[in-house]
């Protein structure tokens, strides 16, 4: 890539100086030698100095048996900086709550992982191309909040 057309700025930010492009993923390799794309650096939640991968919580939410799709965006908050909230979209007549499915998460993963607002929703924005609209979400998250104001 030589860069982003009439965006020097951007072409700077993207390329480093011995060749390498800078993608925005976190990935890691394993033992083997294969690599494992993670999550995009632009989504990660920062909880208390900690950064949250939201696809790693949404990866355990699919398989809890009444959760049909989830997506977890960031939550503003004033004491830790962020918090992960996540939209769920749950299985025909389930009972499943808000508290289950805290729980669920809670047991699974790191204290600063945890899951701390739930939304039900009939569905997950998605693009054309399956990709979540995690913008979508925390824009619809932004617009409630503001109108409880």
């Amino acid at each position: 890539m030589k860069g982003y057309l009439g965006n020097e700025e951007a072409t700077a930010e993207a390329l480093v100086g011995d060749g390498w492009l800078r993608t925005g993923d976190l990935v890691y390799f394993d033992q083997e030698g294969y690599l494992y794309v993670v999550d995009r650096l632009k989504e990660l939640i920062k909880h208390n100095g900690y950064q949250v991968a939201p696809a790693e919580l949404e990866a355990l939410l699919l398989t809890h048996t009444h959760i049909v799709d989830a997506a977890v965006v960031p939550l503003e908050d004033e004491e830790t900086g962020q918090v992960p909230m996540a939209y769920v979209v749950k299985s025909p007549q389930s009972g499943l709550t808000t508290d289950g499915v805290i729980q669920f998460i809670a047991s699974q993963v790191a204290p600063y992982k945890k899951i701390r607002k739930v939304a039900f929703i009939e569905s997950i924005p998605r693009s054309a191309a399956g990709k979540i609209l995690r913008k979508q979400l925390v824009a619809q998250n932004q617009q409630a909040i503001t109108s409880k104001l």
